[in-house]
């Protein structure tokens, strides 16, 4: 015997279509609830980055930084836009820990600046 039409749309089908598309609804927004949730922590990435640190940082922005950048055993002081990276100077001798705890950045770099233009 052949099945009726009224027995292919059942009750029991519009229910399963209904808990079927409830959650894939639920999956994805607990992929997008988590994925909000990893950026706003600010979760490290997990690619390695050996060699390079930014040291020290100081915004003269809104989205302008002045930086001092370690990159293996050289400290560079740099610049940061949105647009680009401006490398301002290699110092010649390297900040120790010490210093940078014990000295604010903002004289450091005020140090850093005069140093630099007394050498143009």
């Amino acid at each position: 015997m052949l099945p009726t039409l009224a027995s292919a749309t059942s009750p029991t089908g519009h229910l399963d279509w209904a808990t079927t598309f409830g959650s894939l609804l639920f999956v994805v927004i607990l992929i997008l609830g988590l994925a909000w949730l990893l950026k706003r922590m600010r979760v490290p990435s997990f690619a390695q980055q050996k060699g390079l640190n930014v040291v020290r940082q100081i915004p003269v922005g809104t989205r302008e930084r002045i930086m001092i950048v370690q990159a293996g055993e050289e400290q560079f002081l740099v610049g940061v836009t949105q647009q680009s990276i401006q490398l301002i100077s290699k110092l010649e001798k390297n900040l120790t820990q010490e210093e940078l705890e014990t000295s604010p950045f903002a004289s450091q770099l005020t140090q850093l600046i005069k140093k630099h233009d007394k050498n143009k």
